[in-house]
């Protein structure tokens, strides 16, 4: 394989509301669409990075500079094999995961329609229907936030999770058990907490959480091996797992007992097939999050959670959650049981709309 261009193209959408969590509020989303012609084939990323360095250092911005003047040179007029060795054309670029993956997951869905093929078989995926849950941004009030979880579980929404923060969370999850006694529930505080909030999080147990994901510091392993030894909910890491060598370390220091996988953070296909392998080796489930993605992020997240050991309702949700209008054809669409019939079209198996794409477009830089 060879990649003879690639494209970098920032579209801009609105989220139908607000999405609130701990470190902002999310109403419009810059997204970098990557594009590569490899051998004739195209094939399309997508960058998941945020605005602002919130979530992780990487912003939309960042990611178009380390694109254009990294990744580029990096693989231009190199042969490789497969898109399994793409990853290391890049590996001497430190960081930056989520540039990295829209390069290597537009590559995968090319070599994917080389072969004619879903793209979910080339990784070995095994689930045909992937069971779906839900993220719920902080609400305004109590009574806002359970007509949303009402709403979401008529939909067949199979998992909520809810967005908590200092002063937002244990009376948020009061209301809730209150109202739905039953429903698997859990919390994601975005690294709110410290240590020192322990007594609060302890208090967190008596709510039956299926799990509450990344309390602490963005970055830190150990931490979390501490907390995780002082209470009875089970830690879903997320934001402290870049790597197979931090998942790996998480799971030897007894860290967490779930991890969350998400594509740009981790850096591509390659490396989070490494994970996976890890996880399912220590018997520590996995589940898909979300990044207020576009169709095309959304469907290369549906082709990863196909992997055996994604064993828990991801946040790949519906694209009428987010979007008025997606830009793939068909929508990404949850059946009413809660779950997502994984396409068989070849390479991600959703059709990009290009007439939508270009109206959306503020920017495109081509290298070739």
């Amino acid at each position: 394989m060879r990649i003879d261009r690639m494209t970098v193209r920032e579209i801009r959408m609105s989220l139908l509301a607000p999405f609130q969590t701990s470190f902002g509020i999310t109403r419009d989303r810059r997204i970098l669409l990557v594009t590569v012609e490899c051998d004739g084939v195209t094939g399309w990323g997508e960058v998941t990075a945020g605005e602002t360095p919130g979530y992780s250092p990487e912003t939309t911005d960042t990611a178009r500079l380390i694109l254009g003047d990294f990744l580029w040179p990096a693989v231009r007029r190199r042969e490789f094999a497969a898109a399994d060795d793409l990853a290391g054309l890049l590996h001497h670029v430190r960081g930056h995961n989520m540039a990295k993956a829209a390069l290597e997951t537009a590559v995968w869905d090319a070599e994917a329609k080389q072969k004619n093929v879903p793209l979910w078989k080339l990784l070995d995926g095994t689930q045909r229907e992937i069971p779906c849950g839900v993220s719920i941004g902080i609400q305004e009030s109590h009574d806002k936030l359970l007509a949303k979880i009402e709403q979401e579980l008529a939909a067949g929404y199979q998992r909520i999770k809810i967005k908590i923060a200092p002063g937002r969370d244990v009376s948020a999850c009061e209301a809730v058990r209150a109202r739905f006694p039953e429903i698997r529930l859990m919390v994601d505080a975005n690294s709110a907490y410290t240590l020192d909030d322990l007594p609060l999080l302890r208090e967190l147990d008596r709510f039956r959480l299926m799990m509450m994901e990344q309390p602490l510091f963005w970055d830190d392993i150990y931490a979390h091996a501490l907390l995780q030894r002082e209470i009875a909910t089970p830690i879903c890491l997320d934001e402290s797992i870049h790597e197979a060598h931090h998942a790996r370390a998480a799971i030897e220091l007894g860290a967490c007992r779930i991890i969350n996988m998400k594509l740009g953070r981790v850096g591509g296909y390659r490396s989070a097939r490494a994970i996976h392998g890890i996880a399912q080796g220590s018997a520590i489930p996995l589940w898909c999050g979300g990044m207020l993605e576009s169709g095309i992020g959304r469907a290369h997240n549906i082709a990863m959670s196909t992997l055996p050991n994604f064993k828990l309702p991801g946040d790949v949700s519906a694209s009428s959650r987010y979007w008025a209008e997606d830009i793939v054809d068909p929508p990404v669409e949850v059946t009413p049981r809660g779950t997502i019939l994984v396409p068989d079209g070849p390479g991600i198996g959703y059709t990009p709309q290009l007439d939508r794409i270009e109206k959306l477009t503020v920017s495109h830089t081509v290298f070739e």
